[in-house]
């Protein structure tokens, strides 16, 4: 009777404490493995929590649409070297489906936001818009989310280089499974590309977000080098990697948006450092989709759905995820400079920022995709005695 009674004690231990949450001993899950992370329940010790608000304007009706048409959800927006912006909506335009409605539409303005062409109408790659980018030769690349695909095009509008494959309609085409642990990734192809991106020597730098969670790289002639990063909290890994840019100095920025981190590596992709963004929100504000955060919460905060950084600049503009949806002014190495807008429906209010573009400091355009619109925004002088800090 007593070894009976002895096995079941042990046995109860056992179960307690396989039953005990990983954050109480101190397991992967609240920490840098590929657990699901926790949310904190307040910022981190010493964290930057306030900055002041940038002055700015935004300008009322900027995008002369042709009579009748509307941008549907707008996730992606670029400008070139002549001016030029390029809108990648979510509009419905495309015929055939992937495995939903095809909603993918690449629109052409001028300096002035007058309507040019549609690029690239009814393209096969075109599935569902997630990103549009410019290089320093004026080429456009498209990446599209649904296809799993980004494309480069010349300025006519002709396809030069593809990367990724979208699925066969012939095999039925469906959504991608999120199996956990993940599948492997493939060298040459992607499952929810998000963004792309440049070094100094025409390397070529694609985040592979929602399902793989690593960047890969290509060199100048579209030849596959190597990939980095897989699925965790750690410093080297990402949960939704959303966003990618490239400084002058070669340091790759990845928006980890999962994780509420900009991660920073080199062109090799070892990783150098991390910052978060931290500045908390006024909790007064509403979320456009969904529920509101309780007041407290750092869910969102910070969270980089993109990044952009002016040409030659030293300074980096990260939007926010949906709510609080503010757009941040950066220093490289993650201080706050300013805050600019704050969630909403209204005019210089956002619904996350998408994606940005950055011709200069003071001239933004935010592309949102629950407020189905592109902002211009012309940031003003801030007053000197919170632009020197005091």
């Amino acid at each position: 009777m007593k070894k009976y009674l002895a096995l079941v004690c042990a046995f109860v231990v056992v179960a307690w404490c396989v039953a005990r949450p990983e954050a109480q001993r101190g397991g992967r899950g609240a920490g840098g493995g590929r657990g699901g992370a926790q949310e904190p329940e307040g910022p981190t010790p010493g964290a930057q929590l306030t900055a002041p608000d940038i002055p700015f304007d935004s300008v009322p009706d900027f995008f002369k649409l042709p009579e009748g048409m509307n941008f549907g959800e707008v996730p992606g927006v670029a400008v070139d070297s002549k001016g030029r912006v390029y809108v990648f909506t979510r509009s419905n335009s495309a015929y055939g489906p992937a495995f939903g409605p095809t909603a993918a539409q690449l629109l052409e303005f001028g300096p002035k936001g007058e309507f040019i062409r549609e690029i690239g109408k009814q393209l096969y790659g075109w599935s569902f818009a997630h990103t549009v980018r410019i290089d320093k030769d004026d080429n456009i690349w498209a990446v599209d989310k649904g296809s799993d695909m980004i494309i480069k095009m010349n300025q006519a509008g002709r396809v030069l280089m593809v990367f990724g494959r979208r699925k066969e309609s012939a095999d039925g085409a469906e959504p991608w499974e999120h199996p956990n642990p993940p599948l492997p990734p493939n060298d040459g192809m992607f499952r929810q590309p998000t963004d792309v991106a440049w070094d100094s020597q025409g390397n070529i730098f694609i985040s592979d977000g929602y399902v793989n969670s690593r960047v890969a790289k290509y060199d100048k002639n579209g030849d596959w080098v190597k990939s980095f990063g897989e699925p965790g909290t750690g410093p080297g890994q990402f949960r939704t990697p959303h966003a990618v840019v490239i400084d002058k100095s070669d340091n790759v920025y990845v928006g980890d948006r999962g994780n509420r981190r900009v991660q920073v590596f080199d062109t090799n992709g070892t990783y150098k450092r991390e910052f978060r963004v931290e500045i908390q929100p006024d909790y007064g504000t509403r979320a456009v989709n969904g529920a509101t955060p309780p007041k407290g919460s750092q869910n969102g905060i910070g969270a980089p759905n993109s990044l952009c950084i002016p040409p030659g600049s030293n300074v980096l503009f990260l939007g926010e995820s949906t709510w609080p949806g503010r757009i941040f002014k950066l220093t490289l190495d993650g201080k706050v400079i300013g805050v600019i807008g704050k969630s909403g429906r209204l005019l210089k209010q956002f619904s996350g920022g998408h994606q940005l573009a950055c011709p200069s400091e003071n001239e933004i355009y935010v592309a949102e995709s629950s407020n189905w619109r592109v902002q211009k925004l012309l940031l003003k002088p801030m007053p000197a005695q919170t632009a020197n800090g005091r």
